[in-house]
């Protein structure tokens, strides 16, 4: 199980709770925040996975499975958001990345979690205003909201990384939607005499 974590003890009732992964085949971060009645966001857990001592690369698959398993089962969040594999030239990192990510996405399906998957850019746009932004940066401005909490504790980014993804969906999903419609049911509603 978690190789560190940093698990917040202050008592949250209510709100929306969100968990956040970064998947990977080395290393899974992962963080979970949740809102209160004024959609402040409060720190709840972030940590990290090493899986570097699995030897067997489908063993990694079933432990990331497990992990994922044995988190959404102990921090019970009502939507989950993953990171999607970013594009590189390496076709075979991206292969092992895009499997680690389908076992963590089958895990929180099989749960029966809501999943929201957001693009590396994304996520770096949403919690520093630059899709460009180093690890560093999203790092540092994660110990600006969550004032207090040690993160700097955590060796490994990707535990920042998954935390994240999570402040990134809660901060995506906060914002009402624009336009005609934002989904398929939205049109449906809007439009009746043009859906047969």
């Amino acid at each position: 199980m978690p190789t560190l974590e940093i698990v917040n003890s202050e008592s949250l009732k209510g709100g929306r709770r969100i968990m956040g992964i970064d998947p990977g085949t080395q290393v899974m971060g992962y963080g979970v925040v949740q809102e209160d009645a004024q959609r402040q966001l409060h720190l709840v857990v972030a940590g990290a996975v090493s899986l570097v001592k699995v030897g067997d690369p489908y063993q990694r698959l079933c432990e990331i499975y497990r992990t994922v398993q044995a988190l959404t089962g102990r921090f019970s969040p009502g939507e989950v958001a993953i990171e999607a594999p970013f594009f590189g030239k390496n076709a075979q990192s991206m292969l092992k990345l895009g499997r680690a990510q389908g076992v963590a996405i089958a895990a929180i399906i099989g749960a029966g979690y809501p999943i929201f998957e957001y693009a590396p850019r994304r996520i770096k746009q949403a919690i520093t205003g630059k899709g460009a932004a180093t690890k560093e940066q999203v790092a540092y401005l994660l110990q600006q909201i969550f004032v207090g909490q040690p993160l700097e504790e955590l060796r490994y980014q990707d535990a920042t990384d998954g935390l994240a993804v999570a402040v990134c969906h809660a901060l995506q999903s906060s914002v009402p939607a624009t336009g005609r419609g934002s989904s398929w049911e939205a049109f449906a509603r809007q439009n009746p005499d043009r859906v047969k």
